[in-house]
C-alpha cells in the first residue's frame, strides 16, 4: 500500500485531478491518501470529495485521512512514498495583492507574477522557508519519499529542494503536455495526438518546441507560414485577437514555439509590456493584472463549483493529463514511463548552467525520475533561458544566505523589471515589498 501525502489539499480542484488519477490507477488504488492543509474548511471539503471519488470509482479501496495544521504535518508525512506539493503561501489576500499593487506604484505592470518578475521573486522568498520546513520533516519521517512539486515559482522552488535539501524532487507543470496542441489549434490546424510527435526542452514556462512532426513529417515550415498570415491579421488595429500572439511572435523572431501561455511570457522578456509603447498592450492582446482577476473569479466561482464537486454524491473522474499518477505508477511497478520534468541540469543541456533547473524529457522507473540528455539548445533559445535562470539562481541565493543584496540582484537582472525601472527604483520597490510582506518572509540582513 503506497502512501501519498498531498500538501495544500485545500486546492480541491487540483487535488481531484491528481488524486482522482491515482484512484483510477491499478497500482495506486489501495493507497493511503493523507491530505494536509492549514485551512480547516477547505481541508474538510477536499476530504469529502476524495471519499466520494474513492467510493464511486474505486470501491472504497483507498484509505483517506486528513491532517490539519503545522502540528499535524509530520503525521501526514510519516512513511509517505510520494508527497505532492500544491501550496500557496500568503494566498490572494494579502500576498498576491502586495505583489501587484506595490510594483504598480513604480510603474511596473504585470500579468501573472507567479513564476518570474518581481512577483515571482517574492512568491519564492515567502514560499522557500515553508518548503524547507517540509524538507526537514520529510528527512526525518519519510526520507525515501519523492516530492512532486507543482507549486510556482517552479524553477526556484525545485532548485532549492534539489540543491539545499536531501529530498528527492521533481518539478511538474502542465504546459509541456499541451504545447503542440495549443500551437496547432491556435493557427487552425487539426491536432491528433496519435499522429503528432514533438521534442521539448528548456526551462519551466520557457521550454522550446524543438521539433514537431505529423505522421513522421516535419510540419514546422507549414506551421510558421500559417502563423505569419494569422499574425498579420491579428496585429491590425481593431482586429479580433488571439490570446496566443506573444508565443507566435516569439516563434517568428526566435524560430521556435514556447511551452507556456502568452500572458506568462509577456512578462518573462523585455519586449512586450513597455510604458513607452502603450499600444503594444492592445496590439498583442496582453492581459495586464490577469492573475488578480482570476483569483477574484475563482473565489466567487468556488461558491457554485464547490456544490458541484464537494457535495455531489455521483461525482466521478476521468484521467487528466497530469504527470503525478504516471510517475507514481512507474516507480511502484517498475514499468517505465516518459514525462516532461524539472530537474537539475548537470550537463543535460550544455549551454545552460549546471545548477539551473531545466524542463526536459525524463525517464521514470523504480529508480525514480532521471533526466535525459538533450544536447545544446539553439543558441538564441538558450540565451533567452539564461536571462530567466539568472533570476532563479539569485533568488535562491537570497533565500539561502538571507542577504538583501541578492534580492536586489535578482530584481535588477529580471528582464521585464530591468527594462522598465532604474536601479534606484528597483531597490526602493524591493524594500517596500519586504516591508509589506512582514512576517511572511524571514529577516534579511
Amino acid at each position: 500500500m503506497p502512501k501519498i501525502t498531498f500538501m495544500g489539499a485545500g486546492s480541491t480542484v487540483f487535488a481531484k485531478n491528481v488524486l482522482g488519477d491515482c484512484l483510477c490507477t491499478d497500482s495506486l488504488k489501495d493507497a493511503h491518501i493523507a491530505l494536509y492543509d492549514i485551512d480547516g474548511a477547505r481541508l474538510a471539503e477536499s476530504k469529502r470529495m476524495i471519499e466520494v471519488l474513492n467510493a464511486n470509482i474505486n470501491k472504497g479501496k483507498a484509505k483517506v485521512t486528513a491532517h490539519l495544521g503545522v502540528g499535524k504535518r509530520k503525521e501526514a508525512l510519516r512513511d509517505a512514498d510520494f508527497v505532492v506539493n500544491a501550496i500557496q503561501v500568503g494566498g490572494y489576500d494579502p500576498s498576491t495583492i502586495i505583489d501587484f499593487e506595490i510594483p504598480k506604484k513604480y510603474g511596473l505592470r504585470q500579468t501573472i507574477a507567479d513564476t518570474l518578475g518581481i512577483g515571482g521573486i517574492f512568491r519564492a522568498l515567502r514560499t522557500i522557508p515553508v518548503m524547507w520546513d517540509f524538507a526537514r520533516d520529510m528527512e526525518q519521517v519519510c526520507p525515501n519519499a519523492w516530492l512532486l512539486n507543482y507549486t510556482n515559482p517552479m524553477s526556484m522552488l525545485t532548485g532549492v529542494m534539489l540543491r539545499h535539501t536531501g529530498v528527492k524532487t521533481v518539478g511538474l507543470c502542465h504546459s509541456v503536455q499541451c504545447c503542440s496542441r495549443s500551437l496547432l489549434e491556435t493557427i487552425g490546424m487539426k491536432y491528433d495526438p496519435k499522429s503528432v510527435r514533438d521534442k521539448i526542452a528548456g526551462i519551466n514556462h520557457m521550454g522550446w518546441l524543438l521539433e514537431v512532426t505529423m505522421d513522421g513529417k516535419d510540419i514546422y515550415p507549414e506551421v510558421k507560414a500559417l502563423a505569419k498570415k494569422k499574425m498579420t491579421e491579428w496585429r491590425k488595429a481593431g482586429a479580433e485577437k488571439s490570446g496566443n500572439m506573444i508565443r507566435l511572435a516569439i516563434m517568428q523572431n526566435f524560430g521556435y514555439y514556447i511551452t507556456e501561455s502568452s500572458e506568462h511570457n509577456a512578462e518573462y522578456m523585455p519586449y512586450w509590456i513597455k510604458k513607452q509603447y502603450p499600444g503594444m498592450i492592445e496590439e498583442f492582446n496582453i492581459p495586464l493584472d490577469e492573475y488578480p482577476r482570476r483569483c477574484i473569479s475563482q473565489i466567487e466561482g468556488w461558491k457554485k463549483q464547490s456544490k458541484e464537486i464537494v457535495d455531489n454524491p455521483k461525482l466521478s473522474h476521468a484521467k487528466s493529463h497530469e504527470y503525478g499518477s504516471i510517475i507514481m505508477n512507474a516507480i511502484v511497478t517498475n514499468v517505465p514511463a516518459q514525462i516532461g520534468g524539472n530537474v537539475l541540469n548537470n550537463g543535460l543541456i550544455p549551454n545552460l548552467p549546471d545548477e539551473a533547473v531545466v524542463e526536459i524529457p525524463c525517464l521514470v522507473d523504480s529508480n525514480g525520475v532521471q533526466g535525459c540528455y538533450v544536447g545544446r539548445l539553439p543558441e538564441q533559445c538558450a540565451a533567452l533561458n539564461r536571462t530567466n535562470v539568472n533570476v532563479h539562481l539569485l533568488a535562491i541565493e537570497a533565500a539561502a544566505t538571507l542577504k538583501k543584496e541578492h534580492i536586489y540582484h535578482a530584481a535588477m537582472l529580471d528582464p521585464h523589471t530591468s527594462a522598465e525601472l532604474p536601479l534606484d527604483d528597483i531597490r526602493k520597490m524591493c524594500d517596500d515589498l519586504i516591508k509589506a510582506h512582514g512576517d511572511m518572509m524571514p529577516k534579511y540582513k
